[in-house]
């Protein structure tokens, strides 16, 4: 891992596959910022791929951490640890995540539910 400061954010980012690693809210923090693509510069297949590995561990204290879905974008697979409460997205996942767009929340709701 790789330390990568922007907007007073210190993230994590692996050399190898170019996932990051963000402590407790770090996220949302440098989502607000609109810093995404300039932190998250890897490639988003990569990311892919990485989405099929079943166990992943905290790299802060070696827990299994578990996958969450982000409610506005279910596509949208991020481990977090039950533990130190970080969260790691796969390359490309937070430029995903920080690019939801008011229009793309509104068609989401208006959708017909399942009954």
């Amino acid at each position: 891992m790789e330390a990568v400061t922007l907007v007073d954010v210190e993230v994590d980012r692996c050399t190898g596959c170019r996932g990051l690693w963000f402590d407790m809210l770090e996220h949302e923090d440098l989502k607000r910022a609109g810093q995404a693509e300039v932190v998250d510069t890897g490639d988003p297949r990569t990311g892919e791929r990485y989405d099929q590995v079943g166990l992943i561990r905290c790299p802060v204290d070696g827990e299994p951490m578990i996958r969450m879905v982000d409610k506005a974008q279910p596509e949208l697979w991020l481990e977090s640890c039950p533990v130190c409460y970080g969260t790691f997205f796969d390359a490309g996942e937070f430029r995903e995540f920080a690019d939801v767009h008011l229009r793309d929340l509104v068609v989401r709701h208006r959708r017909p539910r399942p009954l």
